[in-house]
């Protein structure tokens, strides 16, 4: 039997807690879509690299797998998705892991990983703004009415802005309009927010949820809390990268007016733009019991931009370097 089994084991959130798990010296399963996978570089004797397609409700053929913590870190995420594609991993997707996790025997948790956005009070799925943010909307209450009904232990990490090697969609894009010269204001007032969390830390936050009993039943909205506002964030990656930082602000109400094609500014990108403010103290209590220490804020921005730099925004191919070091050589 393995500790854990990690679906979305080949993406961005799931190769970082493979690894994470395996330096804790767990048994661990990667699960990955069929036909991916060559995804997953690491190597390691504790390792096991299995297809499975959560889109389907047996999920494939694992049924004969026994694990204690199931960790879902599949997700489809990009911007100008058709509403079908994402349900299909992001709602559906996530009740199949589930449904199959409540089958387990020795099942002690699932830990599902959804989005920050998911926790604004009165937050409806809209899908008319953007199929990634809707489709994660419905799944995480798809999850708890479900999780509920199969009686199944579930924690639910609600990540912002995930920083780290191979982060390329999102705030990626704005930094490298910055360095392109392709950035002439920055979008939003002085109060707008992205906030971040590093993926390293966030990774680990994850592998120690099963560990503590309270965590069951309990959703954490993981940011760092000095996470700075929109143009302070820009203006401090500007003097970083030594480039022109925009003068100006935008408000939000004029761009979501104009069209995307006179801005450059994807409706869909404007969603994650808010002044809305998230309650972490939940995660920060949790956090402070299991001795876990978010990394400066500052030192994160300034590592992660200069990997966009070194990496070519993603142009050049995804660094997995520095996720496969992290483990144990075989």
């Amino acid at each position: 039997m393995a500790d854990s089994i990690v679906f979305g084991a080949a993406g961005f959130i799931g190769s970082a807690l493979v690894a994470r798990l395996l330096d804790e010296g767990r048994t661990v399963i990667a699960a990955v879509r069929p036909g991916s996978e060559s995804r997953v570089r690491i190597r390691h004797p504790d390792l096991t690299v299995v297809a499975a397609d959560i889109t389907k409700p047996d999920l494939g053929p694992i049924d004969s797998l026994a694990v204690q913590d199931v960790y879902n870190c599949a997700a489809r995420f990009a911007f100008g998705l058709d509403a079908a594609d994402a349900r299909a991993v992001n709602v559906d997707g996530a009740v199949h892991v589930l449904e199959w996790a409540a089958r387990l025997p020795a099942l002690r948790r699932l830990v599902h990983v959804s989005g920050y956005r998911v926790s604004v009070p009165g937050h409806r799925p809209d899908y008319r703004a953007g199929a990634y943010e809707a489709s994660k909307t419905e799944g995480d209450r798809a999850l708890w009415q479900r999780a509920a009904e199969l009686n199944v232990p579930v924690t639910v990490a609600n990540p912002s802005t995930v920083l780290g090697p191979g982060q390329y969609i999102g705030l990626a894009e704005m930094v490298r309009d910055l360095w392109q010269g392709k950035l002439p204001a920055i979008p939003g007032g002085r109060r707008t927010l992205v906030p971040i969390v590093e993926l390293g830390y966030f990774a680990e936050f994850l592998a120690r949820i099963p560990e503590y009993p309270e965590t069951a039943g309990a959703a954490y909205t993981v940011l760092d809390p000095d996470s700075p506002a929109l143009p302070d964030l820009i203006r401090f990656l500007a003097a970083h990268l030594d480039v022109p930082a925009p003068r100006f602000t935008v408000p939000l109400g004029v761009l979501r007016r104009l069209p995307a094609a006179l801005t450059g500014v994807d409706r869909e990108r404007l969603a994650f733009l808010s002044e809305d403010r998230y309650d972490t103290s939940t995660a920060q209590a949790f956090a402070a019991r299991a001795g876990l220490v978010m990394p400066p804020t500052e030192t994160v921005l300034r590592e992660w931009a200069d990997h966009l730099m070194d990496s070519g925004f993603g142009e050049e191919g995804t660094r997995m370097s520095s996720v496969v070091t992290k483990s144990r050589s075989s």
